[in-house]
């Protein structure tokens, strides 16, 4: 495996045990796992209250509703990747319906190399998606940082008189001189003057 050795939390909503016998070959626990197997899109539905799973698949129809609605929910309310089996005859509007959400459609019966590359693209589309949501995180975490050595500025600005830059100097050389990064001297600061 390529992706440091990531195995992929993987659910599989399929009525027919057929289906899930001929996946169990595609899926090793070395890249899926665990993998959750689930009859009915109510337990797929709990099972994604339970995990976070980043691989979905949902062979169609199922028992209590056909299955489109909840790729399309998964698709909306996580970063899973979601492949779904429908039959040959449905698969052109099935792929026009869910598509735009993400959804990935293969038409049945389908074969293992198909199979094997979908897998492929949805881990690589999942491993593309966590980088997105760490560099996203890392944004995250300098805008706290700029907002929270602001509000000390602020608090310098209004208890010492100080312009902009000599409080931003300040909150710098208290980073230097404490060895501390310049979030933590500006919530120093804070936590300090803020009740003044």
């Amino acid at each position: 495996m390529t992706f440091d050795e990531r195995t992929y939390n993987t659910l599989v909503v399929s009525a027919s045990a057929k289906l899930t016998e001929f996946l169990e070959p595609l899926l090793p626990k070395s890249e899926f796992w665990p993998v959750t197997v689930v009859r009915d899109i109510g337990s797929a539905k709990r099972a994604t209250l339970e995990s976070e799973f980043d691989i979905v698949i949902v062979n169609t129809p199922l028992p209590d509703e056909f299955g489109c609605d909840f790729a399309i929910e998964i698709c909306q309310s996580s970063d899973a990747g979601v492949l779904m089996f429908v039959k040959s005859e449905l698969a052109e509007d099935i792929t026009e319906r869910v598509s735009g959400f993400g959804v990935y459609v293969l038409a049945k019966p389908v074969t293992k190399p198909a199979v094997a590359s979908a897998l492929k693209l949805l881990c690589a589309t999942r491993e593309r998606l966590r980088r997105i949501e760490k560099k996203f995180e890392t944004l995250e975490n300098k805008m706290e940082e700029i907002r929270l050595v602001n509000r000390a500025k602020w608090i310098l600005i209004d208890q010492f008189k100080m312009t902009e830059a000599e409080a931003h100097r300040f909150i710098e050389k208290q980073a230097m001189d404490m060895r501390i990064t310049k979030r933590a001297a500006a919530e120093n600061i804070i936590k300090t003057y803020q009740s003044q």
